[in-house]
């Protein structure tokens, strides 16, 4: 089993360890039974997450997180690319009642799930979703664990 998590910034301060953030990333892969995986997590700017929104998914405007994930070949690990931008999850954690820690945490484990291939609806019905309880689920035990 071999579990590879790279965490970087671009010119962005974030409040959670990138040790914190690498063992979320393999806790939730542990909790997916993936085994092989080589994922990178990249915080940026609000002006990066927004030119990336912009060229890959044709929407205007920063958001909070975005994820690739890249189809494996056979016996090739699971690879994606996961983006987070910190100002915007300030700003979530504030308008949802949560510290900024948990949302970043929050962040980093719903990139972690649709680089696994999970998914949710694009409106508000994303909260009931399977996905959303997985991950809900998934932050409770890294936030007791990490």
């Amino acid at each position: 089993m071999t579990l590879l998590v790279h965490v970087a910034t671009e010119q962005v301060r974030i409040p959670v360890g990138r040790a914190r953030v690498a063992r979320a990333v393999e806790s939730v892969l542990r909790a997916e039974r993936t085994r092989d995986a080589n994922l990178s997590i990249t915080f940026v700017t609000d002006r990066r997450i927004a030119r990336l929104n912009r060229e890959h998914l044709a929407h205007h405007g920063p958001t909070d997180v975005i994820s690739f994930g890249f189809a494996p070949a056979a016996g090739a690990p699971q690879t994606g690319d996961i983006y987070i931008a910190p100002d915007v999850a300030r700003r979530n954690a504030i308008a949802h009642g949560c510290g900024v820690r948990e949302e970043l945490l929050r962040l980093v484990i719903h990139g972690t799930l649709h680089v696994l291939g999970h998914d949710h609806p694009v409106d508000d019905a994303r909260y009931a979703s399977t996905m959303w309880r997985r991950q809900e689920q998934l932050l409770q035990r890294v936030l007791r664990d990490t």
